[in-house]
This record gives structure tokens, sequence and C-alpha cells, in this order.
């Protein structure tokens, strides 16, 4: 399947298209919003074969039941999650005024209106769920969309744009198809709003382009979240819960495990706890349907790289390969989970996000020596404590601070749809899901009604100021 790139010429004027078709529908019922969402969940339901299939296309090797759990259902639980929802998010509130207004009859009330045309820039790990999870929140919020699928995702992409000409109309939602010329056009388009998914690097270029029209942005980005084992932690459980979670997509999620905190004395432990699950989850790798392939070769070359360069400074490289494999000579990119031990700053795998299956294991005397190396890192997306112990969960909740945090496994306070995801800094600006995703694209409007009484009059501040604007004054300084 092909699709041809978008011309960048043309994206200002589908811009304008929309922003017109928005203008001039408004205001449009909720049912109208309940009807978009409605499409999008009938796109993913009558066409989950063939997108599937395109993941497992652009991939080499992608497993549907992967694919299925992680990108079509979890995208069509959160639409219907979004629908369901929608009408209690709209509700306008009602809000207090100040001392003495609300006694004279004035009323302030928030409305939560749309914002118009907001951008959608996905990347290619998730490449439907993060093209139309936001989606869902954006349609629910009452705004028109611009889709920019991911070129490293050919197939996928190419199928999002057809699939998108058949369930919307174009002022509804659109998709911009192309490389890096199309994606700096898109994000320097003078959107309403702009969701970008993707590494921090390129989010600095999004935001900066952004910057240039002041365009308000959502950034989901990455970082290195670390997990936290504590001295209670449940080894066997812990090690079962980071590999599913370590391996899934070959690693490539920017919520993955990106290192370990371990005691010293628990380190063996560990390892062999992770050994015990990769072998358990993945016997062979090479053949198996359920392991995915790293997305392409320069992915590939760059994590084997990390591990080189972790190897070449000190560091132990431990290879969990239960079939003895020979990955070596295979052509399907895919790599087993490779520990690393006495990992050092200077390391690549200590610096850089890793976004595959490579796990450093750092090890602590304390919990308060793990938690000052996290607070001496960027900002993490995602946090992971093991535990039973409840006062060192808090001391490391309470210590830190990063996008979310999951206590004894990994990744899924993503899955809780009525949680926010977001992260901190580097690791994002903004978040959705949840009502405050509805209310991330949505306009916060205030509306003051103020009564037939002359409000300013009667409170004696209006000019010539007299006794009663003193009195007035004496009474606001009480209050």
């Amino acid at each position: 399947m092909t699709v041809s790139s978008t011309n960048p010429d043309i994206l200002p004027q589908m811009l304008a298209a929309q922003r017109a078709a928005f203008t001039a529908a408004r205001p449009e019922p909720l049912a109208t919003r309940r009807d978009r969402i409605d499409r999008l969940i009938a796109l993913l339901g009558e066409n989950t074969d063939a997108l599937c299939e395109a993941m497992n296309a652009d991939y080499g090797n992608r497993s549907r039941v992967q694919s299925m759990i992680t990108d079509i259902m979890a995208t069509v639980n959160f639409a219907k999650y979004c629908r369901g929802n929608l009408g209690k998010w709209a509700k306008p509130e009602s809000r207090s005024t100040q001392f003495p207004l609300g006694l004279l009859g004035g009323k302030a009330q928030l409305r939560f209106e749309p914002k118009g045309v907001i951008g959608i820039i996905s990347p290619w790990n998730f490449p439907v769920n993060l093209a139309f999870a936001p989606l869902a929140q954006v349609l629910a919020a009452g705004n028109r969309a611009m889709l920019k699928p991911s070129e490293l995702t050919p197939q996928t992409s190419a199928l999002i744009a057809e699939l998108v000409v058949k369930y919307f109309a174009p002022e509804e939602v659109t998709t911009a198809i192309g490389g890096v010329d199309v994606a700096q056009a898109f994000s320097s388009l003078p959107f309403d709003h702009l969701v970008f998914t993707g590494s921090t690097a390129t989010g600095r270029k999004v935001m900066q382009a952004a910057a240039a029209n002041l365009v308000p942005v959502t950034l989901e980005l990455g970082g290195k979240s670390p997990v936290v084992i504590g001295r209670s932690a449940d080894l066997t459980r812990a090690g079962d819960r980071i590999v599913t979670g370590k391996m899934m997509n070959a690693g490539q999620i920017c919520l993955a495990p990106d290192y370990l905190l371990v005691p010293d004395s628990m380190e063996d432990g560990v390892i062999a706890a992770l050994e015990l699950a990769a072998m358990d989850q993945y016997p062979t790798l090479l053949d198996n349907a359920d392991y995915a392939c790293v997305i392409n070769d320069q992915q590939y070359a760059r994590l084997q790289a990390m591990v080189a360069d972790a190897r070449a400074k000190g560091g132990e490289v431990l290879e969990i390969n239960p079939a003895g494999e020979d990955f070596a000579s295979s052509n399907q990119r895919k790599m087993p989970l490779t520990i690393i031990r006495n990992p050092t700053k200077d390391m690549q795998a200590m610096q850089e996000e890793i976004f595959g299956p490579v796990l450093p294991i750092k090890s602590y005397k304390s919990v308060a020596e793990a938690i000052d190396y996290i607070n001496a890192q960027d900002r993490p997306l995602g946090l992971y404590y093991f535990g039973s112990d409840a006062q060192e969960r808090e001391q490391v909740l309470q210590r830190t601070i990063s996008g979310g945090v999951t206590v004894n496994d990994v990744i899924f306070h993503v899955s809780a749809e009525d949680l926010p995801f977001g992260g901190v800094g580097p690791s994002g600006i903004g978040a959705y899901h949840g009502p405050e995703g509805f209310r991330e694209f949505s306009h916060a409007r205030a509306v003051y009604t103020q009564p037939k009484l002359d409000v300013a009059g009667l409170a004696g501040l209006k000019p010539p100021y007299g006794e009663r604007a003193q009195t007035m004054l004496r009474l606001m300084a009480k209050k």
C-alpha cells in the first residue's frame, strides 16, 4: 500500500479549511462529538486485521496479540471512555465570586469550549494508539484534527490516511503523510493546539516551531524511567513484571523500565529473577512471533553500539538467550534482553533513553542513595517501585518527581484511563487521558454575569471616592 507524500505547501490550506468549518458549525451539539467518536471506534473495529498486518509489515515482526492489546483494544476502550464522559466533562462549572459581588447577584461560570483545530504528530512505536487515542479526546472536546503519523511505519501510516478519508470528512479529520520536510512544515502551522509524541530532542524542535505562532503544546516525550527495587520486594514477581514491560515491543516504549536501582546485596537475585522470567516468557526469540523486531537497521545499530560502548567502558554485559540462538547471523533485527552490570555515568546506556531491550542495573547501599541518583537526573516520564514497605515506598514517592508512577509493576499507570498521562520538563509538557486531557484540549472560558444593580456604585468603587469606599476597603481587609 502506498500513499503519496503530502505536499507541504498545501498544509496551510488544509488547516484553513478545517478552521473555517469549525467556525461555521459552532455551536455543535454533543451528539456530533459522540458521532465522531463512534466513527473512530468503527474505523478501528472494522479494520483490525488490516491495521495489525500493517504494523507487522512495518516492524518485520510484531505480535498480533500485542498489537491488539496495545494499539487496537486500548484505543477503542479509551475512545469509549471519552464518549461516556464527555457530557460530564463539558458541563459548565459554577465558580464563586469575591465579596461583595456574590451578595449583589454577580455570577461566575467556567465553560469548557473547543479550541479549534489541533495537530497530532504521532510516533512509530505504537503507531495506531498514539495517533488515535489523542484524537479520541480531541474529538470529545469538540475540535477538528490534522494527523501526521510517522514515516518510519510507512504501511501503517498509509493505511491510517486511507481509513481517515473513509470515516471522516476532511474538514473533521485529515492526515498529512511524509518525512522530515512534512513534519517540519506541519509543526510550524498556526494550530490552536499541537500534540507531539516522540523523543525529547525532537520535542524541543517541535516546541520551538510552535512557539513562532504561540501555539500551545502537549509534548509526550520519554526519558530514563527508573525502577527502584526495595529490600522488601518479591524478586520473582518483580523480575516477571519487569521483563514483561521491558521486552514488550522489544523495549521500544517510552515508559519501558530504563534502568534498575537494586540493593547491592540483592543484585544477583534480581538478575536471576530476570533470567527466569525471560526464559519463561520467551523460551526462543528469533522465530518467536510474540517477540517484536527492532523497528529498523538504524535503531538496531544504535542499540548494538550502546552495548559495545558499555562493554568497552568496563560494564559486564549479560545476554539472556534461553535457546542459545545465533543473533549475529540473523537479519531479523531481533535482540535478546541484554543486562549491563556495573554501569558508569559516561556510558551511552546511562546517558540516553535506551528504547530497546537493554537494561542497566545499578546497585545502591541505601534507598536514600537511590533517590539522590534519580533526583540528579532529568525528571523521568515514569517511575516504578517494587516492595511491600509502605514507609520506604512513600519515601521514594515523596522525595522524587516523575510524570507518573506504578507501584509493584511497570507501565500500568498509563492504562488507567481516568488518570492523566504526561511527563515533567524533559519528559513532557501537559497531559492527556482522564478529565485533565479533556481540559488540555479545551479552552477554559471565564464568563462573569453582572446583575442589573450598579455593583460598583453600591460598593463605593466609583469615583469620586468617599467614605463608602473607605468602609468597603476596611470590610475587604477583614475578609
